[in-house]
């Protein structure tokens, strides 16, 4: 199944949300992604494709943010932002999303299963991704943080949900 009209693949120019880019911070050889010491943002593993770090990049800028229901759907700075605002502006912040989604249409969104890379989690009323390993959610279920958009070190189950990723991650 092709990407829906929302996708973008690599490449197809523009910026990302608030400037987001790949960061040369601090290395992390692990090959999964991993909650830096400031607890909030995250570090990519090195051997990340670009789109990857740039949507690690893109969520570490909303880590601060709280969730707010339609936050993240009328402009990509906005703020607070709700569950699939947070994943859509990760996304767009890689390239991989030209406009907000919400959870519904992520259900439908880019291709059947887990990706290599990342994976969005959909049903009719919540949506979260895991990017390199590591969860991305306004829900902490299965992990303290409170809510709003925050990387989470625990998994969570992904009974009830559809699995989707963008093609090639």
């Amino acid at each position: 199944m092709a990407a829906s009209a929302g996708s973008a693949h690599a490449g197809s120019g523009g910026t990302a949300p608030g400037g987001a880019a790949a960061s040369s911070g601090p290395s992390n050889p692990s090959g999964k992604a991993k909650i830096s010491r400031d607890g909030r943002t995250a570090i990519p593993p090195n051997n990340a494709p670009p789109q990857v770090k740039r949507a690690i990049a893109a969520a570490n800028k909303i880590t601060r943010k709280p969730y707010r229901y339609g936050g993240g759907h009328g402009k990509w700075n906005d703020s607070g932002y709700d569950c699939s605002g947070s994943v859509s502006y990760a996304l767009h912040g890689g390239g991989l999303l030209r406009q907000p989604l919400d959870s519904s249409a992520f259900m439908r969104w880019g291709r059947a299963g887990r990706g290599s890379w990342i994976t969005v989690y959909a049903n009719s009323g919540h949506a979260y991704t895991v990017i390199a390993g590591l969860r991305f959610d306004t829900s902490s279920a299965g992990a303290s943080g409170g809510s709003g958009p925050r990387w989470r070190n625990r998994g969570r189950s992904s009974s009830g949900y559809v699995a989707r990723h963008p093609s090639g991650f």
